[in-house]
């Protein structure tokens, strides 16, 4: 069976609203099929529907078998790390990365996550320079997951105000990597709602359930890296500032 050559003629016009669990429910146990190929990503990204019980949504499908050596991601798959980087946002209940699990489908095993409509007459260079609260969220996100690739095409805002990131498979590096267009916080101190959500990753990370996670998909020099962002940020009290090692911002930006 060979993968669509282009984006789907036709797309879900919306997708239903419906709570985590049952969205992740589908992901994980429905019927998958193939709709078309985004082709504009860089690894291979497909369109799909997913079935179960008399209920469809859209979602996006990323088979390992699709992914693209990575000189600097030498360890695990994107795939695993774009699951890694939901189990971090359902941790601090931001809800930042939409529903995505880790399932077969008709290419082998891959990452699949739950399509999101999203708001299109935003202004996403206005977003990406705003002092949006729920961007601000993003950004401290991004700096615990250590987030390489953060481009304003990566934030999908709603009608409702929120706005989810996708996007995620080279996150969780050991060695610094961020990479991002959502600068305007450097330096300036934590808001207190993100320094209450770090201190309960900062446990979780310890002893709990979302370390134990993550090992399950990431190295153990991963995990220990991004306890000690959280443990960093922390101490800090401040957003990070740019590295003077590496570009700050992705190429493109958006």
């Amino acid at each position: 069976m060979s993968a669509p050559e282009s984006e789907p003629a036709v797309r879900h016009s919306h997708t239903p609203v419906m709570d985590d669990e049952r969205a992740l429910k589908l992901l994980r146990d429905g019927r998958l099929d193939v709709v078309g190929r985004l082709v504009e990503a860089t690894n291979l990204t497909l369109y799909c529907s997913v079935t179960l019980a008399g209920n469809t949504v859209a979602c996006v499908y990323k088979p390992v078998r699709g992914e693209r050596p990575l000189w600097d991601f030498p360890d695990g798959t994107l795939a695993a790390r774009e699951v890694a980087a939901f189990e971090v946002s359902q941790a601090t209940g931001w809800q930042i990365v939409p529903p995505t699990v880790y399932r077969d489908g008709p290419f082998g095993p891959g990452m699949c996550q739950l399509w999101i409509d999203t708001e299109r007459e935003i202004d996403l260079m206005r977003l990406v320079r705003s002092r949006n609260p729920v961007v601000r969220r993003m950004a401290v996100f991004d700096a615990v997951v250590n987030n390489a690739d953060r481009k304003g095409g990566h934030l999908l805002p709603l009608p409702t105000g929120h706005v989810y990131g996708v996007d995620h498979g080279v996150c969780f590096a050991a060695e610094d990597k961020l990479r991002t267009v959502l600068w305007q916080w450097r330096g300036k101190p934590l808001a207190r709602e993100a320094v209450s959500v770090l201190a309960k990753l900062d446990r979780e990370l310890e002893s709990g359930s979302l370390g134990r996670r993550l090992r399950e998909l990431l190295t153990q020099a991963e995990v220990e890296a991004t306890w000690q962002r959280v443990r960093r940020l922390l101490d800090t009290g401040v957003h990070p500032s740019p590295s003077e090692d590496w570009p700050a911002i992705p190429w493109p930006p958006i």
